[in-house]
């Protein structure tokens, strides 16, 4: 990035013009990069509001790495720059940010801003302020010449803008006559036939997918941890006969940095929780989350139905055994009551290698590469994948050592716990994001409720493996092709699914990122004990 160039050019526009420099060593290498320390600069320019006091301001970023690939939003940044200064109505500071490396630049940008240290950043000190920041627009070009806009949500732990951010822009794309797309698709005009149904339930789907990923989808991302609002905007150039200059970008920007400086307080009367068909319609967490509370009432009340069994076994006088399929009475076989102890080293094993499966492969990439040829980032992935499908062998033998065989009452109640635990974990990750927890409700609920150790057990087992998490994520990946109607292979699913994992350990490592300790330390280690309860017996 030409810091000497920018610098001066933000000067010549009458900016007070600051720079930042930043390093970040990395947890481990991505494929391209050979060394573990990434260093960059952050160039920003302030323009001071005449008629305000420098207690509010907004953001202007434009993401730049190594080439050329964003320079026009760069250019039109700067022409923003220069129009804005000659204006005498803004009431709010306006920055204008360069911020390089993407996302691990703006969020070095942010602790320094904010004075925090979330991550393990170290960036220069912030040498010049404007006020608390109100609102962001991130801007993202492929060419100077475009047919349609994008506007990405999605950021950091599925948290989304306020609505009103996105009707904001939705409202300017439409006065400017401005093609305006989600999720890489425009709305249809015959909205109440099936295809146009069909359409909406894809965009939705797409959403739900990035929202589910726990993935920020542009540098706005980082700022919804702040609590500021703020979208990503990514200009199309594509078939599209309908082309549209920088003029009309930068009118439609200009008009949104305008009503965004005569904000009063800050964006709070629409809806935080959403998931969008289109820009035009969306689903308010009213709607969608008491189908999500259906999901997690059968996991409840099949663990009530369990506990009235269990109840119904402790008050027979003749201490008969308790079968799942039959009746206490019906169940010749004696059976003695088994301690809650007997339970605490399935418990223990599970959760040791839900633990183990978020330490070790960071820890233990350098003795991996020493003894295997791989590279740093290859270890990492390969030892995650074999301490997952190692956890498939060891728990469901501990209790027949402790107890010499497996009685009812022991996998009912393991089953018990297991499906309280489950309806613990959704319900809470559903309150930070739904889209994860619906992904995990509708694979897991419906096996976790008829899984036991009679009957079918093959079967049983088929099913558990289809819908373990690391399935799930397999199963997503091939759904989003489909849903951007670019079918992958296998190979290629593959290859994105070793990907997902080394981005998942990744951005956890950076941004703090909550889906792969998450899926790690909590729904993990539930599957497990539900794999124990099928092989209980």
């Amino acid at each position: 990035m030409p810091v000497a160039w920018l610098e001066k050019t933000m000067w010549n526009l009458g900016l007070e013009v600051y720079k930042q420099t930043f390093s970040r060593t990395l947890p481990f290498p991505d494929e391209l990069r050979e060394r573990y320390m990434v260093k960059g600069t952050n160039v920003y320019g302030i323009l001071r509001a005449p008629r305000g006091a420098s207690t509010e301001s907004l953001v202007l970023s434009v993401p730049c790495s190594p080439g050329q690939q964003n320079n026009q939003a760069v250019g039109l940044m700067l022409a923003l720059a220069s129009y804005f200064r000659g204006q005498i109505y803004w009431a709010k500071d306006i920055i204008f940010l360069v911020n390089e490396h993407d996302l691990i630049g703006m969020e070095a940008w942010l602790e320094a801003y904010h004075d925090v240290n979330v991550t393990e950043l170290h960036s220069s000190g912030m040498l010049g302020r404007a006020g608390a920041i109100q609102a962001a627009l991130s801007l993202e070009l492929s060419s100077d010449v475009i047919t349609s806009f994008d506007v990405a949500l999605e950021g950091l732990n599925g948290q989304l803008p306020n609505l009103d951010l996105v009707n904001l822009f939705y409202s300017f794309c439409q006065k400017n006559n401005l093609l305006c797309t989600i999720q890489g698709k425009l709305q249809r005009s015959d909205w109440d036939s099936l295809p146009a149904y069909l359409h909406s339930l894809q965009t939705l789907l797409l959403m739900v997918l990035k929202q589910g990923s726990g993935r920020p989808q542009g540098d706005h991302g980082l700022f919804l941890r702040y609590h500021i609002e703020a979208i990503t905007l990514r200009g199309i150039n594509s078939f599209r006969q309908y082309k549209f200059d920088m003029s009309t970008m930068g009118a439609t920007l200009e008009g949104m940095f305008r009503k965004l400086n005569n904000l009063l307080e800050r964006l709070h009367q629409s809806y935080f929780f959403y998931l969008l068909p289109s820009l035009s319609r969306f689903v308010s967490i009213g709607v969608y989350m008491p189908a999500f509370g259906f999901l997690i009432l059968i996991l409840v009340l099949k663990a009530l139905d369990l506990w009235m069994k269990l109840s119904q076994c402790d008050t027979e006088a003749d201490g008969q055994a308790c079968d799942g399929e039959q009746s206490p009475r019906m169940v010749a076989t004696e059976e003695p009551k088994p301690s809650l102890l007997a339970l605490v080293p399935p418990l223990l094993i599970c959760q040791a290698t839900g633990l183990a499966l978020y330490f070790v492969p960071i820890l233990g990439q350098e003795m991996a590469t020493q003894h295997f040829p791989v590279s740093e980032s290859e270890a990492v992935v390969l030892t995650a994948i074999a301490i997952y499908v190692g956890g498939l062998a060891l728990p469901h033998n501990t209790h027949r050592v402790l107890m010499g065989s497996g009685g009812d009452r022991g996998w009912m109640t393991l089953k018990l716990v297991a499906l309280l635990y489950l309806a613990m974990q959704l319900g809470c990750i559903a309150l930070v994001n739904f889209s994860l927890g619906f992904l995990l409700a509708v694979t897991l609920v419906p096996v976790a409720a008829i899984v036991q150790p009679t009957g079918p057990k093959y079967l049983y087992a088929v099913l558990l493996v289809l819908v373990t998490p690391a399935a799930t994520l397999l199963f997503c990946l091939f759904l989003h092709g489909e849903l951007l109607e670019y079918p992958i292979s296998l190979l290629e699913g593959w290859q994105r699914f070793l990907q997902a994992i080394a981005e998942g350990l990744l951005d956890h490592h950076l941004y703090g990122s909550v889906v792969f300790p998450f899926v790690a330390i909590f729904v993990y280690p539930c599957w497990l004990l539900l794999w124990n309860v099928l092989f209980w017996k």
